[in-house]
């Protein structure tokens, strides 16, 4: 090889090692640069991961407890009906007694015929 030869091998050694010095270093400061951002990001990110968790969780709990409580209100309504039915059982014979008593009576006025079976049933 020549001395010509060398010089442009010992040149173009020299640039790369100037590159590779110069990419080390733009990683360094970059590293310096962007690590307290990154450090930062990384915390939030934990924090707003515990968040949604924790939303997760109190929306399943809130989707546990609507639904308890459509069963305790169908519960309820089953047990007014049947209340209501049984009610509605126990009181015809009242209105059948009723009606009996008002159709014993004869006049051309109910309101009077009424009155006595209300005063007779009082004891008045």
């Amino acid at each position: 090889m020549s001395a010509g030869a060398w010089r442009v091998v010992g040149i173009l050694l020299a640039v790369v090692l100037v590159l590779a010095a110069g990419a080390a270093l733009g990683g360094w400061m970059a590293s310096r640069h962007y690590r307290p951002l990154l450090d930062t990001a990384q915390a939030e990110l934990a924090t707003v991961k515990a968040g949604r968790d924790n939303l997760e969780a109190l929306a399943g709990e809130q989707g546990r407890k609507l639904g308890d409580l459509v069963l305790a209100g169908q519960e309820r309504e089953r047990r007014a009906a049947q209340a209501q039915a049984d009610a509605k059982e126990l009181a015809q014979h009242d209105y059948a007694s009723a009606n009996r008593l008002l159709q014993e009576r004869t006049g051309s006025d109910p309101a009077p015929a009424a009155e006595s079976i209300i005063d007779q049933e009082l004891g008045l």
